[in-house]
């Protein structure tokens, strides 16, 4: 059976995937038959480029995705789209709407934004002291 599934690449701790339509008994990393897109989890917000006609047609020759897959395709709306594919609306006006709605990502990845990490005790007390010093001429 044919997966559309995520290669990762990149190096240690940086992840980067890109989709690819593989054989399901072929290794993560290992032989694939096309790439269809990239997916960046570490930018804010998760860049995700994808071919959408290439994974149209897959989907039309009976690949599966993985459940990876099937969420970044879920996040980026493609899904949806294929499921009105299904249901009999134009190639073209759907990859027209794919092409309107995409949304030009940073290439740049994160450091603290948006990872979840919290300010250092330093830092909190900076903005402690200034929201102070705000609120002093105010009252005065």
């Amino acid at each position: 059976m044919v997966r559309i599934r995520l290669r990762r690449v990149g190096s240690r701790h940086q992840p980067s995937y890109r989709i690819v339509v593989a054989d399901e008994e072929s290794p993560r990393d290992g032989r694939f038959l096309e790439i269809v897109g990239h997916y960046n989890p570490r930018t804010v917000p998760a860049s995700i480029d994808l071919e959408e006609a290439r994974i149209f047609y897959w989907l039309g020759q009976g690949a599966q995705p993985s459940e990876s897959a099937r969420r970044v395709l879920t996040s980026s709306g493609s899904w949806a789209r294929w499921e009105r594919r299904k249901s009999g609306e134009s190639l073209e006006s759907l990859l027209a709407e794919a092409k309107a709605s995409a949304v030009p990502g940073d290439p740049r990845t994160s450091t603290s934004a948006g990872s979840g990490s919290r300010p250092s005790k330093k830092s909190r007390a900076r903005a402690e002291a200034q929201a102070a010093s705000e609120a002093a001429p105010a009252e005065s």
